[in-house]
């Protein structure tokens, strides 16, 4: 049975959803002011790793993953100023013109890693009358006060009826010593009472009307009203990154608890973040590397462009609840890992069975099967894959045979874990992109005439096509029924 680790009680629980056969997810997507970077891919590719698992044990899920593109004070905001309305008011353009190009980008790049469209993508700019309305319900439940045009949760009385802090580990001592001077600071009870509700300045560009000012909604707020509306009252699943546990996911609890009555989440998760030279990696502290950057190679810490597939390789090798350090030769060792197993794939589509299997090909359907379900333990399902790797180069090498049986469940589990779970593509080289299959083919060509020079004794013609080639990079490997070649 698949557990996970439930950052709330902080220990790994067997999954139980609310509704049978139903899975409700949210995640936070990201706030599209930029380029995704790498720290941008984590959580995409680790929720969608556990999208794709739930779908293959017989969920029917509902993932939604939203889109931030409303001003709001952000934890990390310099001096209080929305990053949308900024990059908007620097570059003279409407700011949903900036929220629709990046958010284009963003979708881009999660395609380029084989991260699967949500269920419901909204936007927090799309759902301003059902935050108003949320933020009335904590009003009228007492748990919220206005000043100056702005709605405060109320901190210190929510906590006399609820715990909060029970998510971070906090309590409000801790907070009070932790909490940054913002914008609006004077205007609150106390320094740890967060926005539900914030009145614009006269040059805010996003405002709208609300019962208390003109202004937009507090950061916090989006995830409880659009997790809620598209998910019930009540729902499994909420993930995102380690680095929002607080304030951003302890203030939804509050505001479920406060509007609802009720926490509305069974579940939470999240993944670890990417570090560069043990600091994490991030627009904040403008150490990121976009992953448009990572596929061009123009970024002077990348020794060469990396792949998409290489990236998704690379954060797939650690658990999702470790740290990644992140460094040019680290994505080179992965590089190398996906390359061993494209090609052990690309030997397995071709192997032809035998009577019987003389090579130990063990219980890799189990062992990748126990590993997902021990809180999506990625990196043993891989570890499991190159085990039975050696079996597919053995019989490859003609060292050994394996039964029509053993190779149908072998070529099956290798589909099922390593490409629809995992969600890498392990295709031959230049499946579904006929510009690499001319290419595919043409290489095909120079060696089919080197084989036939080769067969013919012309041993100038045999040696110059293979030194060519390998100057230009490719590896070319004799083989008893021809050739094999990469680059």
């Amino acid at each position: 049975m698949l557990e996970i680790y439930n950052s709330l009680t902080r220990q790994k629980e067997i999954f139980k959803p609310l509704h049978e056969g139903h899975v409700g997810m949210y995640v936070c997507g990201p706030t599209v002011y930029g380029d995704a970077h790498l720290g941008h891919a984590r959580p995409a590719i680790t929720f969608d790793v556990l999208y794709r698992y739930l779908q293959h044990l017989g969920y029917k899920v509902r993932y939604v993953r939203n889109i931030t593109d409303v001003g709001h004070l952000e934890h990390d905001a310099d001096e209080g100023e929305d990053k949308i309305a900024k990059k908007a008011r620097l570059e003279q353009l409407e700011p949903m013109e900036v929220v629709q190009y990046y958010t284009n980008r963003y979708h881009r790049d999660m395609a380029a890693l084989n991260v699967l469209p949500p269920s419901i993508e909204p936007h927090a700019s799309g759902h301003i009358i059902e935050q108003i309305a949320f933020v009335q319900k904590i009003l009228d439940k007492g748990y919220a006060y206005v000043s100056n045009g702005s709605v405060y949760m109320d901190v210190e009385k929510y906590a006399k009826d609820y715990p909060y802090g029970k998510l971070s580990g906090r309590n409000l001592n801790d907070i009070v010593t932790e909490t940054r001077e913002l914008d609006g600071q004077a205007e609150k009870k106390h320094s740890y009472d967060f926005a539900l509700w914030k009145k614009a300045s006269p040059e805010h560009i996003m405002h709208w009307p609300s019962p208390w000012s003109e202004g937009f909604p507090g950061w916090h707020m989006e995830c409880s009203t659009m997790g809620t509306k598209y998910l019930g009252e009540q729902f499994d699943i909420h993930g995102g990154g380690l680095d929002l546990i607080f304030p951003h996911h302890e203030a939804e609890i509050a505001q479920s608890c406060a509007a609802l009555g009720k926490e509305s989440v069974h579940y939470w998760m999240h993944n670890n973040m990417i570090t560069i030279a043990g600091k994490k990696m991030g627009k904040s502290y403008n150490n990121f590397i976009t992953l448009e950057q990572f596929f061009a190679g123009n970024h002077e810490l990348l020794s060469k462009p990396f792949g998409p597939m290489v990236i998704r390789f690379f954060i797939l090798q650690a658990h999702y609840r470790s740290t990644v350090d992140f460094s040019s030769e680290a994505l080179e060792a992965a590089e190398k890992g996906l390359q061993r197993l494209q090609e052990a794939y690309s030997r397995l589509l071709k192997l032809q069975p035998s009577a019987k299997t003389s090579v130990e090909i063990g219980e890799i359907r189990t062992c990748c099967q126990e590993a997902m379900d021990d809180d999506l333990n990625t990196p043993f399902v891989i570890a499991a894959l190159f085990d039975s790797a050696k079996a597919i180069n053995i019989v490859h090498d003609g060292k050994g045979t394996i039964s029509e049986a053993d190779l149908n469940e072998l070529r099956d589990v290798w589909k099922t874990y390593a490409i629809d779970i995992l969600g890498l593509r392990l295709e031959e080289q230049g499946a579904g992109d006929e510009k690499l299959k001319a290419f595919s083919g043409a290489i095909d060509l120079l060696l089919g005439i080197r084989l036939q020079a080769k067969q013919n004794k012309d041993w100038g013609t045999s040696d110059k096509i293979r030194n060519e080639l390998t100057a230009l990079g490719f590896q070319i490997k004799d083989t008893k029924d021809g050739f094999e070649w990469s680059i």
